[in-house]
């Protein structure tokens, strides 16, 4: 069964609070020339389904739940076990 990454954030027009709160911190923090930065989120599933009704499912649940459509975009892809994140 494949694991799927999905990444989601706002869409470019959408004003990201959070995003702008983190790229002001950072150069008091010491981080400098960081810019545009987004603040998403990441989920991680198996999904038990055949090759070729996948990306049905996976688009299907991030249309209908894992996202808002309005607000939000979205990218999955299979992933390895190594590219976990949560290793």
């Amino acid at each position: 069964m494949p694991r799927v990454a999905v990444d989601v954030l706002l869409k470019r027009e959408i004003l990201d609070p959070q995003g702008r709160a983190v790229e002001e911190a950072l150069p008091g923090l010491g981080y400098e020339g960081v810019r545009e930065v987004r603040v998403g989120k990441h989920l991680e599933l198996v999904v038990d389904a055949a090759d070729e009704e996948l990306a049905a499912r996976v688009d299907a649940m991030c249309q209908g739940f894992l996202t808002n459509p309005v607000i939000e975009s979205y990218r999955w892809r299979v992933i390895e076990e190594s590219e976990r994140a949560d290793v």
